[in-house]
């Protein structure tokens, strides 16, 4: 596989990881994965966190490995699909997708310490790769009108966590423990293990 040109496909629509990608000197194509996520879930027996973030990044990757048709990817392509979820209370929580759920999970969660977990499928001709990272979240201890005021932006509405790290939920997270890049949406440390596995130094996806 090192010897191509390889390109990088992100199973994604989300901006932050976008962003990731590009802070990061990489230019992937974007192909939206169209999973089912409940659906996905709902399959699974009785999964740890990691077993739930894993799968769903997983049927994101093979989602658009299947737009190509052929029993493996061709020489030079890599899919990356990610999931993210916030662990508390034992229980984990995805997007928000209103401002009241906004608000009421800010409520519950300011001034306490959650765990965010990303699971990442990566996918290479026949060979896939997957990992989970945890980080620790400790929430500031938010205000009300400022726990208002940030769900009336509509940012965290399709944020894992009711949150973003890089933007305006930045001012409401004291510390964190562990990758921020995972935070955001994409680990880098565990894409740079994937692409070893599969033969890849991650320079070969750098613009130039």
């Amino acid at each position: 596989m090192a010897g191509t040109s390889p390109r990088l496909v992100l199973a994604s629509t989300s901006a932050s990881r976008l962003s990731i990608l590009r802070s990061a000197g990489v230019e992937p194509e974007v192909a939206p994965s169209g999973v089912d996520e409940d659906a996905v879930v709902a399959a699974l027996h009785n999964p740890s966190p990691e077993d739930v973030v894993r799968a769903l990044a997983t049927a994101k990757a093979r989602s658009v490995a299947q737009t190509y048709e052929a029993e493996e990817l061709p020489e030079g392509l890599v899919i990356v699909g990610a999931d993210s979820m916030l662990l508390i209370d034992g229980e984990l929580q995805g997007k928000p997708h209103t401002e009241e759920e906004t608000i009421r999970r800010w409520r519950n969660q300011r001034g306490r310490t959650a765990e965010l977990i990303t699971g990442h499928a990566m996918m290479a001709e026949s060979v896939v790769f997957t990992e989970v990272s945890r980080t620790r979240i400790q929430f500031a201890q938010a205000t009300d009108e400022d726990i208002a005021a940030y769900a009336a932006t509509g940012e965290p509405f399709g944020c894992a966590g009711a949150f973003t790290l890089e933007a305006l939920g930045g001012w409401f997270i004291d510390r964190i423990e562990g990758d921020p890049s995972s935070v955001i949406g994409l680990s880098l440390p565990v894409l740079r293990r994937g692409l070893t596995v599969f033969g890849y130094n991650v320079s070969q996806f750098w613009n130039r």
